[in-house]
């Protein structure tokens, strides 16, 4: 199991001049490199109820292109 949040250092770095959609796409490739690391290839999104445009699809797609499948 691993996760990453907009909190950490790794994801930090210039967060003053990112948007949120560009800060979810960090984000989502820090959960899809460190979930490769573990030896995970597939998982399960829950939007946990959130419409799938915007934050929340920036950071799906950024975690399908570190290559993860969904």
């Amino acid at each position: 199991m691993t996760s990453a949040s907009s909190l950490e250092e790794a994801a930090k770095g210039q967060k003053s001049s990112r948007s949120k959609t560009e800060t979810a796409k960090v984000v989502g490739g820090l959960v899809a490199k460190r979930a490769r690391d573990l030896g995970v290839k597939e998982v399960t999104f829950d939007r946990g109820g959130f419409r799938y445009h915007g934050r929340v699809q920036a950071l799906a797609d950024a975690a399908r292109e570190g290559g993860l499948r969904f």
